[in-house]
């Protein structure tokens, strides 16, 4: 049901912010791919981060939602930790030694030890959980709306950031990374991820990622680009629920 009512939420909320424009001040890029590796096709790819040379990824889907450390060159788990089947998985990142873990509609946000994955704690959160990532001090999170939270280690609201695509509001905000004083997000059901400026929610550029799974390497199961992620040498990855591959990439101008 999420992922039909997102494809038309999309449609009438995600567009138009950027077909309605003339005079567009938004910055256009799409990607170059620089190198593959392999993506667990098994993966429903909802938080993608690096953490001191560690690749990490939560996964969702009901009765299938884990959180596990990765192994770049194979894709394959590292170490893997399944969530109870009655919570679905979403984003994550690390701060302050803490791993923080979201669920979708749960209203509960779990916390890990980043090294073992072991279970620490569970926090009360009081909207959806979908992206979240943090610039180092705060937390960043979204829940699909237009908006960007900031919040404390305990979850407490610190602000909430409206996010604008040319002035109008930019709904789907879902995966996100923080990348150079930045706020990347993929824009849930298509294949734009956009980069917002943290102080003031503009969208300041967009990238188009059209194609990046070729068509021969899509199945009935493979859906939608999410996760993004930036290591300690600035590179940047991307890869797609189901996706057998995981990219990274550089931006062109278009």
């Amino acid at each position: 049901m999420r992922r039909l009512l997102g494809k038309i939420a999309c449609l009438l909320l995600a567009v138009l912010p950027v077909a309605g424009c003339t005079h567009s001040q938004v910055k256009e890029y799409r990607v170059k791919v620089v190198k593959e590796y392999p993506h667990d096709v098994h993966s429903y790819t909802q938080g993608l981060f690096f953490h001191e040379g560690t690749l990490y990824e939560t996964t969702g889907q009901w009765g299938e939602s884990t959180i596990r450390t990765v192994d770049l060159e194979t894709g394959q788990p590292i170490l893997n930790k399944k969530l109870s089947d009655k919570y679905f998985g979403e984003g994550s990142v690390i701060l302050d030694g803490d791993l923080y873990v979201l669920t979708w509609t749960s209203r509960v946000v779990f916390r890990y030890d980043p090294s073992t994955l072991s279970y620490k704690s569970t926090l009360g959160y009081n909207r959806e959980g979908w992206g979240l990532t943090t610039d180092g001090k705060q937390l960043i999170a979204s829940d699909g709306s237009a908006s960007l939270f900031f919040l404390d280690p305990d979850f407490k609201l610190i602000k909430r950031k409206p996010v604008t695509y040319n002035g109008r509001p930019l709904r789907l905000l879902n995966e996100l990374e923080w990348i150079d004083g930045k706020v990347w997000a993929n824009v849930y059901t298509t294949d734009l991820i956009v980069i917002i400026d943290p102080e003031t929610g503009k969208v300041e550029a967009s990238i188009d990622c059209t194609g990046l799974l070729p068509e021969q390497l899509r199945t009935p199961e493979t859906d939608v680009l999410n996760g993004i992620a930036v290591d300690e040498q600035g590179r940047i990855f991307l890869t797609g629920k189901h996706w057998p591959r995981l990219y990274q990439v550089e931006l062109v101008k278009k």
